[in-house]
């Protein structure tokens, strides 16, 4: 193929793997989708799952590619880019996602993988590697951002729908949220896929660009490319990560059919503002943000606190991890093709 700068079966190949990171990415975070109306008993595990999966594919015709853009061209100067960057960034982010998902930890999938490229990059190009810091710097101040952002919104939510039903039972408020929170939800799984998915088209755009066969107009990256990787992270969901659900469920706080309608809804206001604003934000981050925000706007004491702290670290830990793996595997990469 003219203008192909590496082989099509190194570029077919990790074309692949960036899919797999989708796949696993789905099976990662899922559980921020499915984790509330699974603790609360509002679906069984198995119905939540193909609810989830179902409204992450239809994201692909909500949202614009704003997040795959930045990613692609707004993390690292995709002309410093070639595919042993991309090969350690996606084992990176894979590597981290396994291990977290192993010890039952929702660290952010999002931000292993832009940690995996800036760690790759550094390892390719040094102290020098040439970081777009206008994007980069956006998706660390959201490390802080999103969670906030969450936590209010659903505080304050919580608070709300305290007040309007403030005449009502627990049982009749519980009652009329069974279907409401089933809304919330769906409109999160909406928000995660659209925002999630991007991720990974905005890595296969940017290997695409290495490769000579795509630019940075969003028009010449195939369609193809976005209906596997909005598939890709369904699929993922589908299967579920069900040692993340009890950790996001029920280890932060107790949920009820009124509380996680809240988080739900919280979740996915603050992570469709992201997604439509072209930000690459943690969905972790913002869903455990906003059962933090109702748990503590019915009792700051029925916040697992040092539960929380716990995941703080992680979250801290995923970008230099992730960079520190990728750089590792950029070189074993350029050893081996």
């Amino acid at each position: 193929m003219e203008g192909l700068n590496i082989s099509i079966w190194v570029l077919g190949l990790l074309i692949a793997v960036a899919l797999a990171f989708d796949f696993m990415n789905g099976f990662h975070d899922g559980a921020n989708s499915i984790s509330t109306i699974v603790a609360t008993g509002a679906l069984t595990p198995k119905q939540a799952v193909l609810f989830a999966a179902f409204f992450n594919f239809a994201a692909l015709w909500v949202f614009q590619l704003k997040v795959a853009a930045t990613i692609g061209k707004g993390t690292v100067d995709p002309q410093f880019v070639d595919h042993y960057v991309i090969f350690g960034a996606l084992v990176g982010a894979l590597a981290w996602n396994i291990i977290t998902w192993y010890y039952g930890i929702p660290s952010s999938s999002s931000h292993a993988l832009v940690g995996g490229l800036v760690g790759a990059t550094v390892a390719k190009s040094g102290s020098g590697a040439p970081i777009v810091w206008e994007g980069f710097g956006k998706i660390l101040a959201f490390i802080i951002i999103s969670p906030l952002v969450g936590m209010i919104i659903g505080g304050l939510l919580m608070v709300l729908v305290s007040w309007i039903f403030r005449n009502h039972s627990p049982h009749q408020a519980g009652k009329w949220f069974k279907s409401a929170q089933l809304f919330a939800a769906g409109a999160y799984s909406l928000a995660h896929g659209g925002n999630d998915a991007q991720k990974t088209i905005g890595i296969i755009w940017l290997l695409m660009i290495t490769a000579g066969v795509a630019t940075k107009d969003v028009a010449t990256l195939p369609m193809w490319v976005i209906y596997s990787c909005y598939f890709a992270i369904s699929w993922g969901t589908y299967l579920g990560g069900w040692r993340i659900v009890k950790t996001m469920g029920t280890k932060i706080t107790k949920l009820n059919a009124v509380s996680g309608s809240c988080a739900s809804m919280g979740g996915a206001i603050t992570l469709a503002m992201a997604t439509f604003g072209g930000v690459p934000v943690s969905t972790t981050h913002t869903i455990t943000g906003a059962i933090i925000g109702v748990g503590s706007a019915t009792d700051v004491k029925a916040v697992h606190w040092a539960i929380t702290a716990n995941l703080l670290v992680a979250w801290i830990l995923t970008i230099p991890a992730s960079g520190l793996i990728a750089a590792i595997f950029w070189y074993i990469g350029t050893k081996s093709f």
